[in-house]
């Protein structure tokens, strides 16, 4: 799928250094979305998560925090697993979202169609679902690079049309209007388990701070260990990352140790999030 892209006066230098293209594995498939796509993420000259595409959505600047008493968690789930003709995206932020319009067209600007929407309020707020594939094929969205470039759209709306959402978001320190006030330690936060998934796959659960570019860049780790990824599920809760990942090695489930290769790869990684570009 091409995308035209706008110029931007300047890059988001940390995003595009982290996300580079997987070669070896694509993630849900075996097409590569490649990293250009999502290279224009850009900062205006007060920075913000926005995207810069051929059709941009006006957006209203946000200059205020609304005040109350209790900010709910936003939440971001992005599902491979429930839908085999399409990915399921789940956003939840209490019952402060409306109809999302706005995230709906952004979503189209990425080459997508939205198929199926749905809004479910219980006692955990408003949950907003959209069951999302490919414009160009039909299909759901198999490449990382892609579904990465969906979650930092949605999360750029939260923080453009909800700005007290900013602070419960790890990427509001660098795109919103107020940093988080806790800052998660990745060594404490980060939490690596990999259990046996029936003979012929394990199922792979990361959680750890979050931060733009890491789903791309967990997958980038496990497939760069020749292990393969099949489907999962990745939510943002706020501060935190959850990722859920079944994974393969040969068509087979991983052998013990080969999980203890994969989770100290991760660690090792995680650990020192922003790896300099020459290291690739």
């Amino acid at each position: 799928m091409a995308v035209s892209m706008a110029s931007c006066g300047s890059t988001l230098g940390v995003y595009t250094k982290l996300v580079q293209p997987i070669n070896k594995t694509a993630f849900f498939g075996s097409s590569s979305f490649g990293f250009d796509h999502v290279k224009n993420l850009c900062n205006s000259t007060k920075p913000r998560l926005s995207y810069s595409l051929s059709t941009m959505i006006p957006k209203a600047s946000a200059t205020a925090i609304e005040e109350t008493d209790v900010v709910p968690t936003p939440k971001v789930i992005i599902d491979q697993d429930s839908d085999p003709n399409a990915t399921v995206v789940e956003i939840t932020f209490g019952d402060r979202l409306g109809a999302l319009l706005d995230t709906m067209s952004a979503l189209k600007n990425l080459g997508l169609n939205v198929v199926k929407a749905n809004v479910v309020l219980d006692s955990s707020g408003k949950h907003n679902t959209f069951s999302i594939t490919k414009a160009s094929t039909g299909r759901k969205v198999e490449e990382p690079e892609l579904l990465e470039a969906i979650r930092l759209t949605i999360i750029s709306n939260l923080l453009e049309y909800h700005p007290e959402s900013s602070g419960q978001l790890a990427m509001g320190e660098a795109f919103g209007v107020e940093a988080p006030k806790t800052k998660l330690d990745v060594d404490i936060t980060t939490r690596i388990r990999i259990d046996d998934d029936g003979p012929d796959r394990s199922l792979l659960s990361v959680e750890t701070a979050d931060r733009p570019g890491l789903l791309v860049d967990l997958v980038k780790i496990v497939t760069d260990i020749n292990v393969a990824v099949e489907s999962g599920e990745f939510d943002t809760e706020g501060l935190l990352a959850k990722a859920k990942f079944h994974v393969n090695y040969k068509g087979k489930a991983l052998i013990k140790p080969l999980q203890q290769v994969v989770a100290n790869s991760l660690r090792y990684f995680l650990r020192r999030p922003w790896t300099d570009e020459s290291s690739f």
